[in-house]
């Protein structure tokens, strides 16, 4: 891995973080206009982020779902796949979880625990295999159609919560999942739970399948060019299935994330955009999961320095999606960039 790492290019390390750096440059304008100073503003992000043990674990909390869902989509973007669809598989992936826990009540922790996790991602990559199915067999665009299935999610699961599923409250959520199938916090009382280290396994076992094993191989060849995949042997319609359901599994395990460490329930509409951040976080993080990894922690440290920066400076707390939406537009303009110089190479 060291050696891979060695040799990825200098600008595909430089360039999220040069786009972190302009679009700081471009917040700071934005602090300016409120009458405050950059300075201060970042200095107060930093030290409730990172300043503290707590601050820390809560970036790493609101990391996690982050690093479930930057996984989810870059892996089918390796396979030259936008699953836009990964908040409607972290849903189903949700609700999945949230069933086991509540409805096998007398199971030890250590059967009831991981079938609660492992129901999250059948939820998950079922539901993202619908959209592979259709590209695959009738060539319906995954971006079209996981979108769709996104709103599907959204009312099959207001439904069920408010209908044969919902608890004895009158509030829409399900009954609270059984203690045996909850992850155990990591430093209470903060809100970090042993998902954290599920993600980074996760993280481990994707870069393993993208670049140890034949699936892998055949999934960047199809992202690559699918044509000449083909016509090497590999079945594009096999891969964008397979590609498109461990996507939605990673997603799914984002939902099992919210539902198993911190709500302990489902609740309707519960998914700050997860899914949708996910697409920031692939992107910042080249779609590699080392790069995923360290994307999520700055957007999980942006998330807990909002409500500081909101709390003791005039700085408000949307400063931070204007943030996050800077630095995506100069990963995409770096993307531009580069294909422009490219085409400018062929003439």
């Amino acid at each position: 891995m060291l050696d891979r790492m060695k040799r990825i290019p200098y600008h595909v390390v430089l360039a999220p973080i040069l786009a972190v750096l302009l679009a700081m440059v471009v917040g700071s304008g934005f602090i300016l206009t409120v009458g405050e100073s950059p300075f201060a503003a970042y200095r107060v992000l930093l030290q409730e982020s990172f300043g503290s043990m707590r601050g820390f674990a809560t970036t790493l909390q609101r990391a996690t779902p982050l690093m479930f869902t930057g996984l989810a989509v870059a892996f089918a973007f390796r396979a030259g796949l936008f699953n836009i669809g990964a908040e409607g598989q972290l849903y189903i992936g949700a609700f999945a979880a949230a069933w086991v826990g509540f409805t096998f009540t007398n199971l030890p922790k250590f059967i009831h625990l991981p079938f609660a996790i492992l129901a999250s991602m059948v939820g998950g990559a079922i539901w993202a295999a619908v959209s592979g199915l259709l590209k695959a067999k009738f060539g319906i665009h995954e971006v079209i159609n996981s979108i769709m299935m996104n709103y599907i999610a959204y009312f099959l699961t207001d439904w069920l919560v408010t209908g044969p599923f919902q608890g004895s409250t009158m509030i829409p959520e399900t009954k609270r999942v059984a203690a045996s199938a909850t992850l155990s916090r990591l430093m209470p009382p903060t809100r970090l739970t042993t998902a954290l280290y599920v993600a980074l396994l996760a993280a481990a076992i994707v870069y393993f399948i993208m670049w140890r094993t034949k699936l892998g191989y055949e999934i960047r060849a199809v992202g690559l060019n699918p044509t000449a995949a083909e016509y090497g042997g590999i079945s594009v319609a096999r891969i964008t299935v397979a590609a498109m359901a461990i996507s939605g599994a990673l997603a799914g395990l984002a939902g099992m994330e919210q539902i198993l460490g911190l709500n302990n329930r489902f609740i309707q509409r519960f998914s700050p955009d997860l899914g949708f951040m996910g697409v920031a976080v692939a992107l910042l993080g080249k779609n590699h999961p080392v790069g995923i990894v360290l994307a999520a922690v700055l957007f999980g440290a942006l998330q807990t320095g909002a409500a500081a920066m909101d709390r003791l400076t005039s700085v408000p707390r949307e400063l931070i999606t204007i943030l996050q939406g800077v630095i995506i537009f100069f990963i995409a303009a770096e993307y531009l960039f580069s294909r422009f110089l490219k085409v400018k190479g062929e003439a």
